[in-house]
């Protein structure tokens, strides 16, 4: 059960935040706190210590932190900020969260060029045209659904994790 609960809780949370963000531009709260949930729970039967614990809860407090600065001069969404800090909280301070956060910066970097490039095009052909979350993202006024990036770079790095190997 314990190894079933690693291998489905985050990648399919993680999965959802990034379908809901592209077809929706939104990431239920409910995503980042059953991640939260998820670890709260996973984490003492992973052996996770009080001390341990206390990183996992640093990381996500210094993300959290970092994530509002950004959300306060509107380089981030609130959804996106909450991602990253249920992220970070799995994470802990590691070289794990250091590689989701460089892998995060740099296929967000990607993907703002793909939807600008995207949005350049003039008129969407065909059903395209009628796709209400395509047309979402058409449109020049909104953000880039980040959640989409967070959620690539979060299951790149996850099987390399420590939570991986607690399966061998």
């Amino acid at each position: 059960m314990f190894e079933a609960a690693i291998m489905v809780v985050f990648p399919c949370l993680v999965a959802f935040a990034a379908a809901s963000d592209l077809f929706t531009m939104k990431i239920p709260n409910s995503v980042s706190l059953m991640l939260i949930a998820g670890f709260a729970i996973i984490a003492p039967f992973a052996g996770i210590g009080l001390a341990d614990i206390g990183w996992h809860l640093l990381a996500a407090g210094l993300a959290l932190a970092a994530c509002l600065v950004f959300f306060g001069f509107g380089w981030m969404g609130g959804g996106d900020a909450k991602l990253i800090t249920a992220l970070a909280l799995w994470f802990g301070m590691s070289q794990d969260f250091l590689q989701f956060l460089a892998l995060a910066g740099i296929y967000g970097a990607a993907l703002t060029l793909l939807i600008v490039g995207f949005r350049r095009i003039v008129l969407l052909p065909g059903i395209a045209g009628r796709t209400e979350w395509l047309l979402r993202l058409h449109d020049t006024n909104r953000g880039i659904p980040y959640g989409v990036t967070l959620a690539i770079a979060a299951l790149h790095v996850y099987p390399h994790s420590a939570w991986f190997s607690l399966l061998v």
